[in-house]
C-alpha cells in the first residue's frame, strides 16, 4: 500500500475517532475530552492533507519524468 493512501486512512481514522471523542465530551460536559477530539479531529485533517499532498507530489515527478524522458 502506498504511503500516501496510509496516510489518508490513518487520517480518517483519527478524525473519526475526534469526532466521537468530541461528542461524548459533549453528551457528558467534560470539556478536557471535548478539547482532545477537537485536536484529534484536526490531527486527522492535516494527516489526509499530507497524504493528498503526497499523491499529487508523485503524480507530478511521473508528468516530470515524462517530459524528461520524451
Amino acid at each position: 500500500m502506498k504511503t500516501s493512501t496510509k496516510d489518508r486512512i490513518k487520517g480518517s481514522f483519527h478524525e473519526v475517532k475526534g469526532t466521537i471523542k468530541e461528542q461524548v465530551g459533549k453528551a457528558t460536559n467534560d470539556r478536557t475530552l471535548k478539547a482532545e477530539g477537537k485536536a484529534e479531529k484536526n490531527v486527522g485533517k492535516v494527516q489526509q492533507r499530507i497524504g493528498q499532498a503526497k499523491e499529487t507530489v508523485a503524480k507530478l515527478k511521473g508528468k516530470l519524468k515524462e517530459l524528461t524522458t520524451s
